[in-house]
């Protein structure tokens, strides 16, 4: 897919596959699903994540009461694929890629709506906004770990 020549046409975003995904060997099955798409893989890791990570990285839902289980789940699983992915609209597409967070609405040919198990269970996490993205890749890549 060509992105063109204005860099400013090209955005960012941060995917993980969930531990369950891993576990379950689906990250090929969602990587797949972004490159149909058309856009372009910027980074990838395989990382056992830390609790400061987690911590970080879902801090909008700290006051939330399944904060202490999703984290403990996240950290205590096995690892995630972390990856950024770019191209024109890279949020909204990756988010219509993922679907719903409860399963149960999401549609079919959605990454949820046909793999994840439960709303635990959801095996892959898209950043909802561009800001969550930027803060997401920092909180997982250094940004010279980042092709442009």
């Amino acid at each position: 897919m060509d992105f063109g020549g204005n860099d400013c046409e090209v955005e960012r975003t941060f995917v993980m596959v969930k531990p369950e995904g891993v576990l379950r060997g689906l990250a090929g099955e969602i990587i797949g699903r972004f490159e149909r798409r058309g856009l372009r893989l910027s980074a990838l890791k395989l990382v056992k994540p830390n609790l400061e990570q987690l911590i970080q990285h879902y801090a909008e839902h700290k006051d939330r009461p399944y904060f202490g289980s999703m984290i403990q789940h996240l950290s205590s699983s096995g690892p995630v694929v972390a990856m950024v992915w770019s191209g024109p609209e890279s949020v909204s597409l990756a988010r219509n890629l993922i679907g719903s967070t409860d399963p149960s609405e999401s549609r079919c040919g959605t990454a949820r709506g046909d793999l994840a198990v439960s709303v635990k269970r959801t095996a892959v996490h898209g950043a909802d906004s561009t800001e969550a993205a930027e803060r997401e890749m920092a909180i997982w890549f250094n940004e010279d770990e980042i092709h442009k």
